[in-house]
This record gives structure tokens, sequence and C-alpha cells, in this order.
């Protein structure tokens, strides 16, 4: 979205506000790491807020923005040209940009490791005419922006193209950037796992950066892996419908059933996401919400770490064989109780004497 104002004004136009001079907060987007473009995607279904909330200040207190983002910028136009999306990115590295939260989509490979080309780049270099790679872009732009904003489990920790065996040598942001890396604002790296990320996570995210920019918001809080810790502070499991069944030892043998999923491969018990709770969009859907397992993909150690997906985590069968021994018996004892109250009580009953408790007051 372009901040580009008429040089001119017709007859009776109102003078420009002093809100309209007002400087904007550019978000400059690369989604040229390794990447599938699913965080773009999945960005365009969040609701609380949308995207169009925030470019369009629908939120009180948020300052202007400018949003430079592939996915929706129709700028085109010859390198160096005044309509040219990637100038945008030029003018940043040349200090004419100020402010601006740069948002990287996808892994970071290492381009040290081969003798020539490049893994993946973002625009040409006009001196050269060769593509500029997307770490060359992160080593020029990082240092001059106000905040750097991983979105998306490869952003954020290599993600699939991180794999054992690949040959990329692919990494998160923090970890080409390094982990203790400030802006020069002093706020560190943020990472907004997912794959893809939850739309509403990231556009919340967002929103809460713009308002600390504005000076409405403290420092963001994070965790130790970066993510914001209202988002990413408790597991899947916590907040899963099914976690009742799991205390009752009540397991899923196929996807059709409506309880507990671990013995069919689900981490939600170890794993920092809110989906469950939040559903994926408006409220509605997210993987244990819909059947599917939670194949730990918020995690850094994804998906390595979590695989083969299918079957039971580590140390599922130790602890389900504990929650259905437990279990078993809490379903006893609830049974007593649920016939118990399962009744109405006693004094509900047609006939000639009160038996309710009542006494007259006079």
């Amino acid at each position: 979205m372009s901040d580009a104002k008429p040089s001119t004004m017709t007859a009776g136009a109102t003078a420009l506000s002093a809100e309209d001079d007002e400087a904007p907060i550019h978000i400059l987007w690369i989604n040229a790491g390794l990447s599938c473009d699913g965080d773009s995607v999945a960005l365009t279904a969040a609701t609380q807020p949308s995207i169009e909330e925030i470019a369009l200040r629908a939120l009180p207190g948020l300052p202007k923005i400018a949003v430079h983002w592939p996915l929706i910028d129709f700028e085109c136009g010859p390198v160096q040209g005044a309509d040219a999306f990637i100038e945008w990115f030029f003018k940043a590295d040349r200090g004419e940009l100020e402010p601006f939260v740069l948002v990287i989509e996808g892994s970071i490979p290492n381009e040290s490791i081969k003798p020539e080309g490049y893994w993946c780049g973002f625009g040409d270099d006009p001196a050269t005419g060769q593509p500029i790679t997307t770490s060359e872009w992160l080593d020029r732009l990082a240092p001059k922006a106000l905040a750097v904003v991983a979105i998306g489990t490869c952003a954020t920790y290599g993600g699939m193209h991180a794999m054992a065996g690949n040959p990329t040598g692919a990494m998160g942001v923090p970890d080409y950037l390094g982990w203790n890396w400030k802006s020069k604002a002093g706020i560190p790296i943020v990472c907004v796992p997912g794959c893809p990320i939850q739309p509403d996570n990231f556009a919340e995210t967002l929103t809460y950066l713009l308002y600390q920019a504005a000076g409405s918001a403290p420092m963001i809080p994070l965790d130790d892996k970066l993510r914001p810790t209202w988002l990413f502070g408790a597991t899947v499991h916590e907040g899963c419908d099914r976690a009742g069944y799991y205390e009752q030892g009540e397991f899923a043998t196929s996807y059709d059933s409506p309880k507990c999923l671990v013995k069919l491969g689900c981490w939600g018990p170890v794993v920092k996401c809110n989906v469950p709770k939040r559903g994926w969009i408006n409220g509605i859907g997210g993987c244990p919400n819909v059947g599917g397992i939670c194949i730990a993909c918020t995690m850094p150690g994804f998906p390595d770490k979590f695989m083969p997906f299918m079957d039971e985590p580590p140390g599922g069968k130790v602890s389900s064989t504990a929650s259905e021994i437990y279990g078993a018996a809490i379903r006893r004892l609830r049974a007593i109780t649920a016939h118990t109250v399962d009744q109405e009580p006693k004094w509900r009953h047609t006939g000639r004497e009160l038996t309710t408790g009542y006494r007259k007051p006079w």
C-alpha cells in the first residue's frame, strides 16, 4: 500500500489534515525465504483483527501504516523506478524509510555452503543484475528495522526445509541473526510459529507491536523461544475439548471418535499452541477440534523430533496406561455421584404435606 500523496489538489478539496501528514510505519514483508507462502495466505483469513482493519486503522490508537506485502501489493515497474515494489526495500536499505518493521516468511538457507549460485533471493541488484539473496536482505535491513518478525515455523525455527538431510542448511531467523539479537529499538526477534500460522495470532502480534511503536503498550512479552507469551503460554492439551477424556483414560482408536487422540499420535500434551481454544477462522476449526492430531508444528523441534506423526508419542504408552488405570477408578466414583445427582430431590411430590423444609415466617 503506497503512502504517496497527490502533488496537487482540486478546487473545493479540503487540505490534508495533520493526521494525513503523519509519517507511516512501513511493514516490509519478505516472503522469499524457503517457504510455500502459506503464512501469507493464512493471514488473509484473520478476523481479530483483520489485515484490512490494521491497514485502515480501524482500531483506536493504531499508528498510520503502509504495508508492502508481495501478496497484495500491485506496484510493479523497472528496478529503481518510483513505481517498483522492490524500491521500498532499497529505500529502507539506503536509510530513507523510517521507521519500518521487517517481516520474514520462510526459512533462511546457508548461502555459504555451495561454490556457486544461490538458494533463494528477492529482487535483483541494479549494479550487477544478479538476484539479492534473502540472507543478504536480512543482513542489510535487520540492523535498520524497528522490529524483526518471523512469521510461520519455517521463518521462526527452520521448519520443513531444515529437516535432517536437507542440502540448504536452512534455519530460522533467530538461528541466523542470533537468539539474543535485538533491533535498534531494543526489541528481540518476535517469532510467531505455525505451519501455517493461526491467522489471528499473527494479526494480534503485529497489532501489539504497532501499539508498542505508538507508545501505547510495554515491551512485547516473549518466552525463551521468542514466542508471544499470551499466545503460546499453554499447551494444546490444556485448551483442548478432548482433555477430559484423557483424564478419564478414554482414548480414540479411530479418527471419528470424540475421545482423546494421544494414542493416534497427538502431541498436544507437550505442544505450546492455542489453536484448540482459539479455533482457526472466527473461532471455528483447529486441528483437534475437527478430529486431527497435533503434530507440533509450532515447536522448535518440528518436524524431526515429532515423526512419525501417526505413531503414539514416546512416553504416551506410559502416561496413557497410567491414565487408563486412574481414569477407570475416577469413572466409577463419578458414576456413583452421577447416579445420585441425576435424580430429582425427594421433596418434589404431590400430597397434603409440605416437605421442602419451608417454615412460615409468622
